[in-house]
């Protein structure tokens, strides 16, 4: 696992599940499994523009962004290579 991938785990862990981790796969829905509402998304948001030292503008605040550790993964990639996204286009 990812050095990201495992900070974005452990902080789903330790802030949603409380450190029940059953169930929890790099790519299940946040939103749809009930870990995290909409608060929660604002809560993510904020730890992962700390930790990452990047921002994330209002139009990025979507499922296929912030809805599972694989999403915020591929997410955070493109944040920190813009070239990727422009290539994906």
């Amino acid at each position: 696992m990812t050095e990201i991938k495992q900070k974005i785990k452990s902080f789903i862990l330790e802030n949603f599940l409380f450190g029940n981790d059953e169930g929890l796969t790099d790519e299940t829905s946040f939103l749809q499994e009930g870990i995290i509402d909409s608060t929660g998304v604002l809560e993510l948001v904020t730890y992962l523009e700390e930790e990452f030292n990047i921002k994330i503008e209002d139009d990025e605040l979507i499922p296929e962004n912030l809805d599972s550790i694989n999403n915020v993964t591929a997410f955070l990639q493109r944040k920190a290579n813009p070239e990727l996204k422009t290539a994906a286009c």
